[in-house]
């Protein structure tokens, strides 16, 4: 009789415990998830269940290169990247230093090319047809300030003067304005603001410019200028 009610008991057993051990696992389970999110930092990243893909992997490997090697290229200043180029292309395609290095008399600086192609004026017609010696010269106009000018009075008894537009550390130091605009000329009391038509020649053009000088008088700094 023993054995048949327990035999009973087997068949008739209640499945109520195991599903509240799943209840409390679940509830532990969301749990844990809700503290995780929780401690999670802003900026950290979700853990992966998988291993990435090794497709995956290359491709953010590549990534992390080259932002490596954009920041160590933005670091180094123009000369050290062009040495860099030029020794990568005879590292790899072969080649010597001596096939990148021009003739003497073929080399230019960037000065050669300003002055070459400087206008004291740019006009509407002088940006047609831009070649990048003008740009380099049309960016160093941009640069100058076109207010005062600074005057070359060495050949005044021939009737000629120069003028040129101050650069910045003309400006910061008041030479031009507040000091006697001629180049050689320091005076700094009674300095008028003159307007002279400046008349030049220029690439086989005549043109004429409204320029302002700050000195006492032309022909006082002229006669100054030559007992320096």
């Amino acid at each position: 009789m023993t054995s048949n009610y327990a035999r009973c008991y087997d068949e008739f057993d209640s499945d109520f415990s195991d599903e509240e051990e799943n209840a409390e696992k679940h509830v532990k389970k969301k749990q844990r998830k809700g503290d995780e999110e929780l401690l999670r930092k802003p900026f950290q990243k979700a853990s992966r269940g998988k291993v990435a893909h090794r497709q995956v992997a290359e491709q953010e490997w590549d990534r992390e290169e080259a932002r490596n090697q954009r920041f160590h290229l933005i670091s180094m200043d123009a000369f050290a990247r062009h040495q860099k180029f030029v020794n990568d292309y005879i590292l790899y395609y072969g080649g010597k230093l001596q096939d990148f290095q021009l003739p003497k008399g073929n080399r230019k600086t960037d000065l050669d090319v300003i002055r070459e192609n400087h206008r004291f004026l740019w006009q509407e017609e002088d940006e047609e047809d831009m070649t990048w010696e003008k740009r380099i010269a049309k960016k160093y106009y941009d640069k100058l300030f076109k207010e005062y000018c600074i005057a070359d009075l060495s050949r005044y008894k021939e009737n000629k003067f120069g003028f040129r537009w101050r650069v910045e550390k003309e400006v910061v130091s008041g030479k031009g304005q507040f000091f006697c605009g001629n180049k050689r000329c320091d005076e700094k009391e009674g300095l008028k603001s003159w307007e002279v038509n400046f008349g030049y020649e220029e690439r086989g053009e005549k043109r004429n410019a409204l320029v302002k000088l700050s000195t006492d008088s032309i022909w006082i700094c002229s006669d100054k200028y030559i007992s320096r």
